[in-house]
């Protein structure tokens, strides 16, 4: 969307009331609390959260958990941060440019390069959408004894539900997937009172980094590629490029300013939820020798006669809400990723059938479903270098950012956790190919 030709006559009543007192905010005529003054803002990080509690997630976590107790804590930590600041970057890139990720890959650089990072994201894009959409169908599978097949029917069904939000504007959207949030947070709060972990010992393995061995680091590389995900880094610049539209560089400053609560609030609650799925694993599986639960649905299985039986539930209902909000933000980035790198638009209708067909292949094929969710995000480790480095380059260049543009340390720091992700992702790939 162009910054300088925003229709505001398209924008829903309730999108035109929340612009009108970000506006307000911004050029100081609010005097609103500070609580109001920030809510107007806040939304766009929370959409781009989901990806960072995916069915993915819940894998990796589980069997970290499961395997190695509380060890791989500060991994989650860790990168949480590096996914804030990520996430912190793209969101910047939209407010100081109006054009989001892949637009500005588009424009700079030469046709045959975009055409194959086009091709990486589609395939980046495909790979998560069927991590998320078995999950769903993991949860109603779960919760309602539903063959797969159908829950996979009804996830596409209801996902489509979803998006079709977007018509009524920005609002409804964000707080329909904040709600779903918010549903997978309480789910696993609830699991937590169950569980009374040692707070002491989840203190000390949240700051303090350790490996016990080879599978333990490799282990620690799918908590990661299933944290940064490069589709969430292409949605966030697009969520934030025609949202609040401001060209004056002090209220861009603000406005940044606000995003960065939005990022810090909403990724701040992915890494407690995503520690709370460690620790429910550490709790229930590893102290009591069930190292080797491998798959979502024996961790379910296994929770009843740890926790009783409401925690089944409980967790069927967190995968379940997290399969569903993520999978349309899938879609959502998948559109995002087509319109930017190759100015073309889809129905969502139309790109959420394209893209179900994959996962009911899978399904119908009979493959392990956890597996298949692993392979999934070793997938999605080799895209992350297509979008973070493109991020780092342009957020560094002030004939695109303008007053926005990336301080030294500022780049230093994104190019250290550049560094580590791509690392660290490619050993997992190596490790895959040619470890024992």
């Amino acid at each position: 969307m162009n910054k300088d030709n925003v229709n505001h006559s398209e924008i829903q009543a309730g999108d035109s009331r929340t612009v009108k007192s970000a506006k307000e905010v911004l050029s100081g005529a609010s005097k609103k609390g500070w609580l109001a003054r920030l809510m107007p803002f806040m939304g766009p990080a929370f959409i781009a959260s989901v990806a960072y509690m995916d069915p993915g997630n819940f894998a990796t976590n589980i069997q970290g958990g499961a395997k190695f107790g509380l060890e791989l804590l500060w991994v989650i930590v860790a990168s949480n941060l590096m996914a804030m600041l990520l996430q912190t970057l793209s969101a910047k890139l939209g407010i100081a440019s109006g054009h989001n990720l892949a637009e500005h890959c588009r424009d700079n650089y030469p046709r045959w390069v975009v055409w194959g990072m086009w091709a990486i994201a589609e395939l980046v894009a495909i790979a998560t959408d069927l991590a998320e959409f078995l999950g769903a169908a993991l949860g109603f599978n779960l919760l309602f004894g539903m063959p797969l097949i159908w829950a996979g029917v009804l996830t596409a069904i209801i996902t489509i539900l979803i998006l079709g939000l977007e018509r009524y504007g920005f609002r409804p959207l964000e707080a329909a997937i904040t709600a779903f949030i918010g549903v997978v947070g309480l789910s696993y709060l609830i699991e937590m009172f169950l569980v009374k972990p040692d707070l002491g010992a989840v203190l000390y393995h949240a700051v303090v980094p350790h490996f016990s061995n080879t599978e333990s680091v490799l282990l620690a590389t799918g908590i990661l590629g299933a944290t940064v995900m490069p589709h969430a880094i292409y949605l966030h610049s697009a969520l934030t490029q025609g949202r609040i539209v401001v060209k004056n560089p002090q209220m861009q400053q603000k406005l940044f300013r606000y995003e960065i609560i939005d990022v810090v609030i909403a990724m701040g609650a992915a890494s407690l939820i995503n520690m709370a799925m460690l620790i429910m694993a550490a709790a229930t599986f590893h102290q009591t020798g069930l190292t080797n639960v491998g798959s979502i649905e024996e961790a379910h299985r296994t929770l009843e006669p740890l926790l009783g039986r409401a925690s089944q539930y409980i967790f069927g209902i967190s995968l379940l809400a997290s399969g569903l909000s993520s999978s349309s933000v899938g879609t959502m980035a998948g559109q995002v990723i087509m319109q930017g790198f190759l100015h073309k638009h889809i129905a969502p209708w139309i790109r959420r059938l394209a893209t179900i067909l994959p996962s009911l292949l899978v399904i119908a094929s009979g493959l392990d479903p956890t597996r298949t969710l692993v392979i999934s995000q070793v997938v999605l480790s080799f895209g992350l270098p297509f979008a973070v480095i493109p991020l780092i380059q342009f957020t560094r260049r002030r004939d695109i950012m303008g007053e926005l543009v990336n301080k030294p340390i500022t780049t230093f720091l994104a190019g250290v956790a550049a560094a580590l992700i791509i690392g660290l992702n490619f050993f997992l790939i190596y490790q895959l190919a040619f470890g024992s």
